[in-house]
């Protein structure tokens, strides 16, 4: 259609023109050119001095920016998108913005936010549309916050309604949520009889994630239900097809289940290969995740500085008036300019000073992991990178250690995730009892964490990551009349036979770390290869 516009057989208005471009940057999109659809874009919503195409403009550049990576900007965006809202009267138009404002407050973890923008899609359904999206946009909120089971009514309701539209791509969807709660339920025949069902009609569409991940979901399921070959031939499809760069859940999920069957089959060098991979996924996926978060937030704290700048000018401009207003009666007036003018002044001086103190817990919060309340990785690769600078030049030692908590997946699959991270907070209470105020301590990702020992010889490194592994071996979990016991592997790499380069340390830890899992976990191993040391 849009070849038979281009062709130019009817003259087309400014506005029709304008159009025209609105929708040759959605092609543009569609065809994965986010920068230059990002450019066209942002043409129509300065240029075009059409209200409502520029806020369906705005409504595509969300997910633009957000399918890029350029997670800041899209929250930023959605920010002036919310203010500017209730102004927006076209249905079309609103309708579009309430569906990526959810979309986006979804992929951020704000799931309420995220069902409330979808909620309010259902009192401004434009001509032409139904209820389908709204709730597919309710019930996917819900899934990712946890909050949905496969007898959910709300799920039922949007498959349903879908279905009845003939929306095939919403609908798959959905019923690919539903197999999911069949998998998170421990129910892989029913999650394997409804992919049957819906297969056929996914293969059809040809909509690649829904491609990818019923691919994956058949792997699990075959999985759980001991079905090795089959559940290993559907993985290795899986990865067949998504692309080098790829990272993202689905193809972490492929991998675990090849390193599940190598690990079950003792196939040792295999799974180690797939751990490898599902590892660079997890690491890369929470990344991804972590940074959408950081975004939101540093969104969120940039338009509380802006109102805060907004109301000091506003009560800037209100000592003005009034000092204009006291000149003309200084005499009579006097003492009362001078205490509103104090007052004004301390209402400055507080909300800078609350301003100071927001920027100081952004700071914070943006150098340490939310759970474990330790250096996150950015902070601790940081800090560690400057210390070995300084330990450089004096010509000190150091030792840096690698440590990973044994089968933790296996404690969330049984205990439940919360479980999950009270192991971890108590394995990192654990290890701070046996560390000296001065060393770097951070999570670096999953159940991985990072000690960097300044002035700490080989020998005594080796000493201490003995002392942390005993403790947590010896200290196990005591919550709520049952006991986690877990273990931790350690991989330790030191400056004396390595130098001071970071980048080598890490891999050298890496690979400590790696051969200590192989050797049989619950033990540590030094760089060089020099063997395990204090088996359990």
């Amino acid at each position: 259609m849009l070849k038979e516009i281009r062709r130019g057989a009817l003259p087309l208005t400014t506005s029709e023109q304008w159009h025209l471009r609105y929708l040759e940057a959605w092609e543009t999109m569609y065809e994965g050119n986010y920068a230059r659809s990002q450019f066209q874009l942002r043409e129509i919503i300065d240029t075009s001095g059409d209200k409502t195409l520029a806020i369906k403009a705005s409504a595509l550049l969300l997910s633009n920016l957000a399918a890029s990576r350029r997670y800041e900007e899209a929250y930023a965006l959605a920010n002036r998108l919310t203010m500017d809202l209730p102004q927006v009267k076209d249905p079309q138009a609103r309708f579009m913005l309430l569906m990526n404002l959810s979309q986006m407050l979804d992929f951020a973890g704000q799931a309420r936010l995220a069902i409330q923008y979808a909620r309010m899609m259902e009192s401004s359904i434009p001509a032409g549309e139904t209820l389908c999206r709204p709730y597919y946009l309710q019930a996917a909120a819900l899934f990712n916050g946890k909050r949905l089971s496969s007898s959910s009514p709300e799920l039922r309701r949007a498959i349903d309604v879908c279905e009845t539209a003939k929306q095939p791509i919403y609908a798959d969807a959905l019923w690919l949520v539903l197999d999911s709660l069949y998998l998170r339920e421990g129910r892989p025949e029913k999650a394997l009889a409804l992919l049957d069902q819906v297969s056929p009609d996914i293969r059809i569409n040809r909509y690649y994630p829904h491609v990818l991940s019923a691919q994956v979901k058949r792997a699990q399921a075959y999985a759980k239900l001991g079905r090795d070959g089959e559940a290993k031939q559907a993985a290795l499809a899986a990865v067949a097809m998504g692309h080098p760069e790829d990272v993202n859940e689905r193809l972490m999920q492929a991998y675990e289940v090849l390193y599940q069957i190598e690990k079950r089959q003792g196939h040792a060098a295999a799974a180690l290969n797939y751990y490898e991979h599902y590892a660079a996924q997890d690491k890369g996926y929470l990344n991804d995740v972590s940074a959408r978060a950081l975004a939101y937030e540093t969104a969120q704290q940039h338009l509380l500085a802006q109102k805060l700048e907004t109301e000091k000018l506003s009560r800037q401009n209100k000592i003005l008036r009034l000092q204009q207003a006291l000149n003309a009666k200084a005499v009579e007036t006097g003492r009362l300019y001078i205490v509103l003018l104090l007052l004004a002044l301390a209402s400055v001086v507080f909300w800078l000073l609350r301003l100071k103190r927001s920027q100081l817990r952004f700071k914070k919060l943006s150098c340490q992991d939310g759970l474990t309340a330790i250096c996150n990785r950015q902070y601790f690769m940081g800090e560690a990178e400057r210390v070995l600078r300084l330990l450089e030049k004096r010509q000190g030692v150091a030792c840096l250690m690698f440590i990973d908590l044994d089968h933790f997946k296996r404690i969330n699959d049984t205990h439940g995730h919360a479980t999950g991270d009270a192991v971890l907070r108590h394995a990192v209470a654990l290890c701070r009892q046996q560390l000296r105020p001065a060393d770097l301590f951070g999570r670096l990702g999953g159940e991985e964490f990072g000690i960097l020992l300044a002035d700490c010889p080989r020998e005594r490194g080796r000493t201490v990551a003995n002392r942390i592994r005993a403790a947590i071996d010896a200290s196990p979990l005591q919550s709520e009349g049952f006991v986690v016991a877990y273990s931790a592997s350690v991989g330790l790499a030191c400056t004396d036979i390595l130098g001071y380069g970071l980048q080598r340390l890490c891999r050298e830890a890496d690979a400590a770390l790696y051969r200590a899992k192989r050797g049989g976990r619950n033990r540590v191993v030094a760089d060089g290869g020099d063997g395990a040391l204090a088996e359990a």
